[in-house]
């Protein structure tokens, strides 16, 4: 454990560097994903002029949760987005036989070699929304309350990178991947809708399978305390669909690798 949390501080270091290079890269990244988070809260404004309600959430009830929806894949996008896509990339040109002789495990090695810095500034802005969101409904959540919003966050993250992982490691078939991301884009987007207007069979499927529906849903519920039963429920339903997308990737990525035969063959 030691020797991978010297690589990773290695590896975090090293991205500080390249991000620091090339500044004008770092703050514009920040303009276009605060303008990109600004355009949801404006479009939930005006559809809010028509309306009162969507499903059981109110107008701040939805910002809330569109902010928590963005401050997850803020998170996720700072410490997996960009390396999980250069995965193709690795095994089309042959980096990834260079990554498999190394003395550390290779999902490892291939999900932190870069970080994307500007992505913790825009987390901070999502926070400041949550926050401001709380406000504005009078609700001052209590320790506990928070304390399983913070970690159902990481559950989300979690479920963000293993269902991207289990999408990059069709290229050790279909070597070029992007147009599985894009779809994985539209699909994790369904997050950031509230899960009462889900219903049957859909609903189930981006519960458990591709449990998306969750990720954002769940920690805004335990800071609006509006579950309609025992809070234990949604929190073991998105512990126990994560785990599941977590070790289904796992074994999909360790099957992927027993038949890879490097590049040069």
């Amino acid at each position: 454990m030691r020797r991978y949390l010297e690589i990773y501080s290695i590896m975090l270091r090293n991205s500080l560097i390249r991000e620091m290079s090339f500044k004008a890269n770092f703050l514009l990244w920040i303009v276009v994903e605060i303008c990109w988070f600004a355009g949801q809260i404006l479009f939930i404004e005006v559809l809010f002029r028509h309306i009162n309600a969507i499903g059981d959430w109110t107008k701040w009830e939805m910002i809330l949760l569109v902010a928590t929806h963005q401050l997850i894949g803020q998170i996720f996008q700072a410490f997996f987005f960009v390396n999980i896509v250069n995965i193709p990339e690795l095994i089309r040109t042959g980096r990834m036989d260079f990554m498999l002789m190394l003395p550390a495990d290779s999902q490892f090695l291939v999900s932190a070699r870069q970080f994307g810095l500007d992505n913790f500034v825009n987390a901070g802005v999502s926070v400041a929304i949550v926050g401001v969101a709380l406000h504005r409904l009078g609700v001052m959540p209590g320790a506990m309350q928070v304390g399983l919003y913070v970690g159902t966050l990481a559950f989300g993250v979690a479920i963000h990178y293993a269902l991207m992982l289990f999408l990059a490691t069709f290229s050790f078939w279909i070597v070029r991947a992007q147009g599985l991301f894009s779809g994985y884009f539209n699909i994790s987007s369904l997050a950031r809708y509230p899960d009462s207007i889900f219903r049957g069979a859909f609903k189930w499927v981006f519960s458990w399978l591709i449990p998306v529906i969750l990720v954002a849903n769940v920690p805004s519920r335990f800071l609006l305390d509006t579950f309609s039963g025992p809070a234990w429920i949604p929190l073991l339903h998105l512990g126990a669909a994560s785990l599941l997308v977590l070790l289904g990737s796992r074994f999909f990525w360790k099957s992927a690798l027993r038949r890879y035969t490097s590049a040069s063959s």
